[in-house]
């Protein structure tokens, strides 16, 4: 018996809501024009909500491939090759210039070693060569790492494996290459095994990355290498066999004789000489950077602090250093598009207000035009209850429509944004259906009032109006 009840209530109040929703695209078809104009408000709320979940969606996706790409929790410190320096305003008590020993591998130590919240650090140094194969030569990069880096910037062997401990040990010539270097230059065999010329030292391959694709735009914003075009060596087959600006060899030596021949009277370089070789002549970091791993992310600021101490007393208070959090700097690439979807939320929410007030005007002007329908209705049998579902019906429905046009307009307002501001937006099937749930629940807040002033008037009264 109660199950025969609930279905008869169930097909009761579906034939009640179809009656009403009928009725209600009536009443709207009716008048379309107006109709339309109502809805504008809505649509440009909607709209601008899809706009602002699209912002905020391709804003995280963007900063989580950021961080894939830069490592989590990873604190960066990057050597300063070149001061400036000022006159002093006293002469007299000018002090002398202090030895600063630069960006080392007793760096890398000390820092995993004494810095807490510390899980690894690694080394890098890069070197601009040659590398040859088959017939085929092109500038490269040769990378010396330690074996933690790849797990610093979630770099993945695809084939092979990584350095061994005895290769790293004995500074080994063996190299793990990027996967744009495998596909130009071993075109006709699997790498694997293989011997590469890289500079002027054969290196075996003993593994490739998987393939890592960044946009120039990305990688230019970042501050980051294509891994694919690199090759990485031990650290300690880079200071043996490529380039340790911690030994000054006879070459290193002769070099610096001819470029003092080179120097004017005044003791300024070469005219000659571009940025990236005074650069380099002027560096005597052995390190072009260093890798720290924190633990946990609430760790971040107070490691880098203590960095920054630590690191400053082993230059003798020399400032040939920099210290940069990428997450922070992440961090505040996403306040600056929260701002912008803070603006975005306030246009939707004034249009969504303007709207529904909007809605509420047409539809009280619409109950003293159709006052004697609602009489009439009334003296048919119509309940308040059929009155007030009418009239809450045409309402909800004049602002879903201008929901549904705001969804398509909103994604179209997304591919804007993203085409001529450059900034990553993503619509997804969410901010869809919040944008249906937006659209319709403005229609029954603004929408009640005028309702239910029709379900309240007098039938008597509405059929005596003129």
């Amino acid at each position: 018996m109660k199950v025969r009840d609930l279905a008869r209530v169930r097909g009761e109040l579906t034939a009640h809501v179809l009656f009403s929703v009928r009725t209600a695209v009536e009443a709207v078809g009716h008048n379309t024009l107006r109709a339309a104009l109502t809805s504008l408000g809505i649509l440009f709320g909607v709209a601008s909500v899809i706009a602002m979940l699209a912002i905020g969606k391709g804003a995280e996706a963007e900063i989580l491939e950021q961080m894939k790409l830069l490592g989590s929790n990873n604190v960066i410190v990057t050597p300063l090759v070149e001061q400036k320096e000022e006159k002093a305003k006293d002469e007299g008590t000018k002090e002398p210039k202090k030895f600063s020993p630069g960006l080392t591998e007793r760096d890398t130590k000390a820092i995993v070693g004494v810095v807490p919240n510390v899980n690894t650090a690694s080394g890098e140094v890069v070197y601009q060569t040659l590398i040859t194969r088959e017939g085929r030569r092109r500038t490269g990069k040769v990378v010396g790492v330690d074996t933690t880096y790849f797990d610093l910037f979630n770099l993945n062997v695809a084939e092979g494996k990584r350095f061994a401990p005895i290769q790293v040990a004995d500074g080994a010539p063996v190299a793990i290459i990027g996967h744009g270097v495998k596909s130009r230059f071993f075109t006709t065999e699997e790498p694997i095994g293989k011997p590469i010329k890289v500079g002027n030292v054969w290196l075996t391959v003993v593994g490739v990355l998987e393939d890592r694709k960044v946009s120039d735009q990305t990688s230019q914003k970042l501050g980051i290498r294509d891994a694919n075009m690199d090759v990485y060596v031990p650290l300690s087959t880079m200071l043996l066999r490529y380039r340790n600006r911690s030994v000054v060899t006879e070459q290193d030596v002769q070099q610096a004789s001819r470029e003092g021949n080179d120097d004017d009277a005044n003791g300024n370089a070469n005219a000659n000489e571009d940025t990236e070789q005074r650069a380099e002549r002027l560096n005597y970091h052995q390190l072009d950077r260093v890798i720290v791993r924190v633990s946990d992310a609430k760790y971040v600021t107070g490691v880098a602090d203590v960095m920054q101490r630590m690191l400053s007393r082993r230059h003798n208070q020399v400032i040939d250093f920099e210290i940069s959090v990428p997450e922070l700097l992440l961090k505040q690439q996403q306040h600056t598009k929260n701002i912008f979807n803070g603006v975005l939320a306030a246009i939707a929410a004034i249009s969504l207000i303007v709207g529904g007030i909007g809605i509420m005007n047409i539809m009280l002007a619409s109950i003293l035009e159709r006052i004697r329908e609602i009489g009439v209705r009334r003296a048919v049998g119509a309940s308040q209850r059929d009155i007030l579902a009418q009239f809450l019906s045409e309402a909800v429905l004049i602002s879903l429509a201008g929901g549904v046009a705001g969804i398509i307009l909103g994604g179209l307002l997304s591919f804007g944004i993203e085409r001529v501001a450059k900034i990553h937006t993503i619509v997804s099937a969410l901010s869809v259906f919040i944008a249906f749930g937006v659209s319709i629940t403005v229609g029954i807040v603004f929408g009640i009032v005028p309702a239910w002033r029709a379900a309240k008037q007098d039938p008597v009264v509405c059929l005596r109006y003129e």
